[in-house]
C-alpha cells in the first residue's frame, strides 16, 4: 500500500479518481483523464497499460489514505478499545468521502483482478491491526485464545460492511452515532472473555 512517489502517477490517480467518480470506469476515457491531469496521453501508458489497471491503484490509494489517518490519531500508548474507536469512525468517515468510488474498486476487483490482487492491497491495513490486536492480547485487554491473523480481517471486514451498508446501501434506521456504538459493542463482547 505505498503511493508512488512521482508527481505524475499521483497526478494520473487524482484525475481518474475525479473523472471516474463523476462518470463511472466505463464511460470514463483515457483522454478526460490524462486531460484532468494535465499530461500527455503516452505518459498514462508509463504507468498503466490499460484503465481497468486504474481500479487497484486507487484501491491502494484509499487504503493508504485511511491507514495513514488511522495512524496519525493512534500512537501506540492507548487502550485498543481506544484503536479500534478510531478504525470505526475513520472507517466510516472515508466511506462517506469516497462511496461512489469505493463501489467502483469493488466492482472492478472483482471483475477484473484476482483475490491475490486485493489481499496485497490490503495486506498493510491488516498487518497494522494484526500488531494492535497482538498488543492488545499482551495486555490483557482482549482474549488471548484468538487467531490474530483471523481476527484483524474480520474486523477489517465487518467495520468496513458495516460503514457501506450505512453509506453506500443506505441502511440508516439508526442514527450514525448509535449505528457506530452498537459495531463496537458487538466487536468488543466478541474479544472480551466471558
Amino acid at each position: 500500500m505505498q503511493d508512488r512517489p512521482d508527481d505524475k502517477y499521483s497526478r494520473i490517480l487524482n484525475a481518474s479518481i475525479q473523472v471516474i467518480s463523476e462518470k463511472g470506469l466505463e464511460k470514463s476515457s483515457v483522454s478526460e483523464i490524462v486531460k484532468k491531469a494535465g499530461i500527455a496521453q503516452g505518459t498514462f501508458y508509463l504507468y498503466f497499460s490499460s484503465k481497468s489497471d486504474l481500479v487497484p491503484a486507487i484501491a491502494n490509494s484509499l487504503l493508504t489514505k485511511i491507514l495513514d489517518r488511522m495512524k496519525r490519531k493512534v500512537h501506540g500508548g492507548e487502550s485498543f478499545w481506544s484503536t479500534l474507536n478510531v478504525v470505526i469512525n475513520e472507517t466510516f468517515i472515508v466511506t462517506e468521502e469516497h462511496k461512489d468510488i469505493i463501489v467502483l474498486v469493488y466492482s472492478g476487483l472483482a471483475v477484473n483482478h484476482s483475490m491475490e490482487k486485493w489481499e496485497e492491497v490490503y495486506r498493510p491495513y491488516y498487518e497494522w491491526l494484526e500488531i494492535e490486536i497482538s498488543k492488545a492480547v499482551q495486555k490483557e485487554e482482549i482474549n488471548s485464545d484468538i487467531n490474530v491473523k483471523w481476527t484483524s480481517r474480520t474486523i477489517i471486514n465487518l467495520i468496513e460492511n458495516a460503514a457501506e451498508r450505512y453509506y453506500i446501501g443506505g441502511e440508516q434506521d439508526e442514527s450514525l452515532t448509535v449505528y457506530k456504538e452498537e459495531l463496537f459493542k458487538f466487536i468488543r463482547k466478541s474479544l472480551i472473555a466471558g
